[in-house]
């Protein structure tokens, strides 16, 4: 089974593609994590992927789709996958029906997780991890049990991203609803979108995305 999952910036897809991933026995493909991989292999991919990055640019959509293209032909891949990350633009949504054209596979589902704004900035600007062991909290939805003191480890030692603040994650949603928004008319048109109420609780986005996957 092949599925796309969208969402704006702390819908939880991550999480949600996790779930997934286990409960069918699929890969989760991050563009994000494929990049990363490339620059690190030291591939002459991955180094021009770098600069790029470093310099401030967009990797281009035919380097990303070259990468996925690599990626899903693993044996990993042969029971499905779940893109998570991409695609993110009209152009991109259609060079993957493209590429999938080109290796017969096809797309089951999109699944769009909705969620309101300012709780997706209440939820990421709360977001804060521990240094030692990488645990995850947040300032009112997962706090430690004794405060200051990692539940896991016992470290005393947390940090946030520093792009976790309001004003960046506002751009990344309005830059959300500007370009990636709009692919959900393209799915739908194809009669492959499902949403999801983002809002929620965890466990229920969960139960509703596996009805959708086993119907």
């Amino acid at each position: 089974m092949k599925l796309i999952l969208l969402g704006p910036p702390g819908a939880g897809k991550g999480t949600q593609a996790k779930r997934i991933e286990e409960a069918l026995n699929i890969v989760q493909l991050s563009t994000g994590d494929m990049l990363r991989d490339e620059v690190a292999s030291g591939s002459e991919t991955g180094k021009k992927a770098k600069d790029l990055m470093e310099s401030g640019n967009l990797v281009p959509d035919d380097m990303i789709i070259g990468m996925i293209s690599s990626r899903i032909d693993r044996d990993d891949c042969k029971n499905g996958f779940i893109l998570d990350g991409f695609p993110r633009t009209g152009p991109q949504a259609k060079a993957l029906d493209e590429l999938f054209a080109e290796k017969g596979m096809t797309l089951r589902y999109v699944i769009e997780i909705v969620a309101d704004d300012e709780a997706m900035v209440e939820r990421i600007t709360g977001r804060y991890t521990c240094d030692e062991c990488g645990s995850g909290y947040h300032d009112k939805f997962q706090q430690p049990k004794v405060d200051g003191v990692c539940d896991k480890c016992g470290s005393t030692a947390f940090s946030r991203r520093a792009d976790d603040n309001a004003e960046t994650v506002r751009a990344r949603l309005k830059a959300y609803h500007e370009q990636t928004e709009p692919i959900s008319s393209y799915y739908s048109e194809k009669g492959i979108l499902r949403k999801v109420d983002g809002m929620a609780g965890i466990n229920d986005v969960t139960a509703e995305i596996n009805d959708i996957v086993r119907s």
